[in-house]
């Protein structure tokens, strides 16, 4: 039952209060003297707190009222205070609404009005506890997994993270595929990266190939290696990334980009552990765990014919999602702090336009906007102005963007392809298609 403390020196005024209120189910304390009702407050919860402003019959002025109020808010700065106040303390009331206090209301007071103030600072007050519970749960989880598992120096303190990080630490132990899947920039090496730590291979390499990276005819020569000659300009052999991440594990980047051929080869060593290198026809066997990342819809691809369905059903044993750091915003101040240089502090607009920014770049925006801000502003203190974030346009769809609209965004982003998708709303790999089918080049 929520509890209502009355501190009042009239005992008419106090009686009267607690019939109202045991009328609508609220249980009232009382206290006489200020002292009194600090006790109170020190020994029991309390969700709303009603005042009178004077308690001494020789001063009609409310400094003591004034006093006790500031007391209450000194230790319990978020706990609701309605005062109570004659006209003569009007004044005097209206200042410490200002300073904090939830209402005033003057003698005799209105019945339904009292009530209706009451009971919605009772639910603030609730929701208030609720939220202080939930944020002590979610630190005690994310303590918990500190101490359990090696993150990594992952920094968060979203929820819809921290249940991304403890899947990857509960699915790090099986030996099976891991499909990490979610938006460039938001953090899928990190996941890829704490799997790897938390592992049974986790003493052993872990290697990383960005397929997206590379030229189609590179990426199966990067994968299985090759032989002298195997392909123009390959002068000597080479040790591919499955060779080189064996006993560990391997990190593919971008999957969605993989060639069909490298797709099939993929698809062998993931069923046998056995591959050749290119030009070469004396197998090599492997125990390599493998963990793919993407920002395609691999499942549209498969649909039109460009992924193999079942390679995606091999890497997709486990799935994944890192979500956009629009859908985490309060991982955004902490790694904002993480990327200020010593010295540098954020104001409380750039607080606030770093919440309200959609990041459609996620946490790689998010850096190089700081390390921008701090390069370019002299003062410790960073602004809103600072820095310098710019409005979103919605996203277009790939087949309404001609030619001169795609120039024009890659000239502005100095021809950096992840900005300029960024820009343009679309996926590197939309962009990509769009340049393919404009005949736009790449380089």
């Amino acid at each position: 039952m929520p509890t209502i403390l009355v501190i009042d020196d009239n005992p008419a005024v106090a009686l009267a209060l607690e019939v109202l209120f045991s009328l609508r189910d609220l249980r009232t304390v009382r206290a006489e003297t200020p002292q009194a009702g600090l006790a109170v407050l020190a020994r029991e919860p309390i969700d709303v707190v009603i005042q009178d402003m004077n308690f001494r019959a020789d001063t009609t002025s409310g400094e003591d009222g004034v006093a006790l109020f500031r007391a209450i808010r000194a230790r319990l700065p978020e706990l609701p205070v309605i005062l109570l106040t004659a006209w003569t303390q009007l004044a005097s009331a209206v200042e410490l609404v200002k300073a904090g206090a939830a209402d005033y209301l003057a003698k005799p007071w209105d019945d339904d009005k009292l009530l209706t103030t009451v009971h919605n600072l009772v639910e603030l007050s609730e929701t208030r506890r609720e939220l202080a519970r939930r944020r002590a749960d979610e630190s005690r989880r994310r303590t918990e997994l500190e101490q359990a598992y090696d993150l990594r120096g992952a920094v968060f303190a979203d929820p819809a993270m921290e249940r991304v990080i403890a899947l990857a630490c509960q699915v790090a132990r099986a030996d099976v595929p891991v499909l990490i899947t979610g938006p460039n920039g938001a953090g899928k090496e990190k996941i890829a990266e704490i799997v790897q730590a938390n592992s049974a291979v986790r003493g052993g390499p872990f290697v990383t190939l960005n397929c997206g990276a590379l030229p189609s005819e590179l990426i199966e020569a990067e994968l299985f290696g090759a032989e002298v000659g195997a392909y123009t300009g390959a002068s000597r052999a080479r040790e591919g990334k499955f060779e080189s991440a064996d006993g560990g594990t391997l990190f593919l980047d971008e999957i969605g980009n993989l060639s069909p051929g490298g797709q099939m080869k993929l698809l062998r060593v993931l069923e046998t552990g056995r591959f050749e290198r290119l030009g070469s026809n004396r197998e090599q066997q492997v125990q390599v765990r493998v963990i793919s990342a993407t920002n395609a819809d691999l499942r549209a691809m498969i649909r039109a014919g460009t992924f193999r369905e079942d390679l995606y059903y091999r890497l997709n044993t486990i799935e994944i999602r890192v979500p956009p750091l629009a859908e985490r915003v309060d991982d955004i101040l902490p790694l904002a702090q993480l990327f200020l240089a010593p010295g540098k502090r954020l104001g409380s607009d750039a607080r606030d336009a770093l919440r309200r920014h959609p990041w459609p770049g996620n946490v790689r925006e998010l850096k190089n906007a700081l390390q921008r801000a701090q390069l370019l502003a002299p003062a410790p203190e960073l602004t809103a102005a600072d820095l310098a974030l710019q409005a979103v346009a919605p996203a277009v769809a790939d087949e309404e963007l001609d030619r001169p609209a795609i120039e024009a965004a890659l000239g502005r982003a100095g021809g950096v392809i992840a900005q300029a998708a960024a820009a343009l709303g679309l996926s590197r790999q939309a962009l990509y298609r769009r340049m393919d089918k404009l005949g736009i080049p790449r380089e």
